[in-house]
């Protein structure tokens, strides 16, 4: 745990100097995230699973994936959906010019659409339809077992189901039995840059973000750590509605009490559909107790996969394998689709990579001519920081003026590298010369052979001195150094 960050919302975090991690809301729960990984060569865009318009949580933040090389698209939700976008026509390309107004137009349009509140609607009628069948059996005499583990979806029932209790004249406890839940339920209420802006109106307003804070206050919600503490079994009261873990109906609170209420034809199991009921079930039966299965948005439909590409405008996208059969992509330059367990290797996007350089090292570029570009020498020191090469002046001798060039270009004129060499009072021919000789840099061999033998073999592709004194080779790499150009 020593090793985990936390972020704030849209927080940048550092790793190791080289890539630029941030965090932005993808919608779906409170504090879920789609990630943006910048590096000095690549920039990366995450989309996991999203809802554009939350009746909770922060809406998709789409617009701050903008301007990424690369997007990897990990939203699998519509996988086992029996939608199909092949030859579906309900999105129309908006985009009729070129012009960057009206560009910013069609933009601000596709957003628009995207984030067309109709989906959270429909989430609320979910909501509002189970709140009614839970009145329904604890009217009966019953009771709900609620083993949902979608924070989200778990604070906007209480909500809702506490406002249609209070409606009517029963007096029905709602319990809330986990060892996390009081923390958890607190810590709601401080987060509020990943909930949506009507509850963050709530915080201006000075309004608890969540309704559960009054209502335990009200003691009309009773939070508890374990099924058999023993201030829930003097507070126990039934008919009652329970929220509890886990969704797998094998561990924790939920598997006491579904046991206790399996052979009541008047209680109610609220469970979330994708997991197979039957075999959940299997362990408790014969059941006589109703069981309520419902699907919650989870991911971002197949409609607005198309749009939310045009507008995010990748340059490389890398889609699943097995979305393909259900959508047909085309908004970007160049698509790969992958599967699990299968490595990719990415063409890069960046030729060049940019180099911020201090202004004291600025002030000393010196340009020479290299073949058909331009090429200056700098001494400092090289390191990475936010995802940035920096060049910053190092710690340097005197005399690091004169240090000798580190590299060289050309081919050495023979003649004038023998009258260099006899100015160091080194002697030595010209044994061969394998080009014409009107050829100034003409390739070929030159024999020392005073104060100590050597040999200067000159070729179109370098030059190699070879020798068994250090100090002649020095002083021939002198003479080199003089004859060629170099930085």
């Amino acid at each position: 745990m020593r090793k985990v960050q936390t972020l704030k919302y849209a927080e940048e975090a550092c790793y190791n100097g080289t890539l630029v991690i941030k965090a932005f809301s993808s919608g779906l729960e409170i504090g879920t995230c789609n990630w943006t990984i910048n590096g000095p060569k690549r920039n990366i865009a995450y989309i996991s699973s999203s809802i554009f318009v939350s009746t909770h949580a922060m809406d998709f933040n789409f617009l701050g994936l903008q301007g990424n090389d690369l997007i990897i698209f990990s939203d699998f939700s519509t996988l086992d959906t029996t939608e199909n976008m092949e030859n579906d026509n309900t999105y129309c390309d908006p985009v009729t010019s070129s012009n960057a107004s009206d560009d910013l137009y069609n933009l601000e349009e596709i957003a628009a659409s995207l984030l067309k509140d109709d989906e959270s609607m429909e989430e609320m009628e979910k909501l509002a339809f189970i709140c009614t069948c839970a009145f329904d059996s604890v009217r009966a005499g019953g009771s709900v077992l609620v083993p949902i583990d979608r924070l989200g979806i778990v604070l906007c029932l209480l909500e809702q189901m506490s406002l249609l209790l209070e409606s009517s004249s029963l007096k029905v406890p709602i319990y809330i039995i986990s060892s996390v839940a009081e923390e958890l339920l607190a810590f709601t209420n401080i987060i509020p840059e990943w909930l949506c802006k009507q509850r963050q109106e709530k915080l201006f307003s000075g309004e608890p973000l969540f309704a559960h804070v009054k209502l335990i206050k009200e003691r009309k919600i009773h939070v508890f750590p374990a099924v058999h503490s023993v201030e829930l079994l003097t507070n126990w009261q039934e008919p009652c509605v329970v929220f509890c873990p886990h969704w797998s109906l094998r561990l924790g609170p939920v598997v006491h009490l579904l046991r206790y209420w399996c052979s009541d034809p008047n209680s109610l199991l609220i469970l979330e559909s994708g997991d197979d009921a039957n075999l959940a079930l299997l362990p408790f039966k014969p059941m006589a107790m109703k069981v309520l299965q419902c699907s919650f948005l989870s991911g971002i439909s197949l409609q607005k996969v198309q749009p939310l590409l045009k507008a995010l405008q990748p340059k490389l996208l890398l889609f699943p394998k097995d979305l393909r059969c259900k959508i047909q992509i085309s908004e970007a330059n160049t698509i790969i689709h992958y599967s699990e367990n299968e490595t990719l290797c990415m063409p890069s996007s960046k030729e060049s990579t940019e180099i911020d350089i201090a202004t004291d090292l600025a002030s000393q570029f010196h340009w020479k001519t290299l073949k058909q570009e331009t090429v200056t020498r700098l001494d400092g020191e090289l390191f990475m920081d936010q995802g940035k090469h920096r060049l910053l002046s190092g710690f340097r001798q005197a005399d690091s003026k004169q240090h000798r060039p580190l590299l060289h270009w050309g081919s050495p004129d023979l003649k004038r590298l023998l009258i260099e060499l006899s100015k160091m009072g080194i002697t030595g021919t010209l044994k061969k010369v394998m080009d014409s000789a009107e050829s100034k840099n003409a390739a070929g061999i030159i024999d020392i052979d005073d104060p100590e033998k050597a040999l200067i073999d000159v070729r179109e592709t370098g030059t190699v001195i070879i020798t068994a004194d250090e100090n002649l080779a020095s002083h021939i790499f002198k003479a080199m150094d003089i004859v060629l150009d170099g930085i």
